[in-house]
């Protein structure tokens, strides 16, 4: 079955742009559009769709609540959530992966990156884009703690091995190049990043990465 995308974006123009990206693909189907935060919860709730396409900036209700909703806890449906970002980086981004969202994407990418994303996001996976995912944090280090804060109970249940993982996917790197980092397969790093996830609570890299940062395990601005 084709992947139900809804695209939220407060300019008509690019939503037209996208949906002509979209519907090129045998496996994805737009199923709607909405141009507010506000309307993109009527649509989620009606339509039912896999992916939100989710712009920051709108009108009524911005994107970083509007995903609060839609991931949250009192969700209706299995819909993820893919934040759209100008190439400056939208300042609410941090707090929009905080929010839920499974990633994010520049709004200049290339079709074959968006269409990529949206595949990899409504396979349950985190859409962590490397090359701009540690400046993204170290942008805005200013809303991440200094690093002289106590540390989480919680990271005390990780292995030596796997803090270094979690310092690696901080840094946006992917399950292959952390493997070739520690001299390990994919297989293993993948299976520490579950077992990363799972004593955090955390529901995928992208969280992970903003935990390492807001825990003080990464600062901003370090190698």
């Amino acid at each position: 079955m084709a992947i139900r995308v809804l695209l939220v974006d407060d300019q008509p123009l690019l939503r037209t742009g996208f949906r002509m990206i979209l519907e090129a693909e045998q496996d994805l189907a737009v199923v709607g559009e909405a141009g507010d935060g506000l309307q993109a919860l009527d649509q989620v709730r009606a339509l039912q769709p896999d992916v939100v396409l989710m712009d920051i900036r709108m009108p009524r209700m911005d994107g970083v609540e509007a995903t609060r909703q839609i991931t949250g806890p009192e969700r209706d449906g299995p819909a993820k959530v893919l934040v759209l970002t100008t190439f400056d980086l939208d300042e609410y981004v941090v707090e929009a992966l905080k929010a839920g969202a499974s990633g994010f994407l520049l709004k200049d990418a290339p079709a074959g990156e968006l269409v990529q994303a949206i595949r990899v996001v409504a396979n349950g996976e985190a859409m962590l884009a490397p090359s701009i995912t540690r400046r993204l944090l170290d942008k805005y280090a200013t809303h991440l703690p200094s690093g002289e804060e106590p540390v989480p109970d919680t990271l005390h249940t990780l292995t030596e091995r796997e803090v270094e993982v979690l310092k690696l996917v901080a840094r946006g790197l992917s399950n292959a190049e952390i493997a070739a980092d520690l001299f390990v397969s994919e297989t293993t790093v993948k299976t520490h990043v579950g077992h990363v996830l799972t004593k955090l609570g955390l529901r995928d890299r992208v969280q992970a990465a903003v935990y390492a940062y807001e825990s003080g395990l990464v600062r901003p601005g370090a190698q």
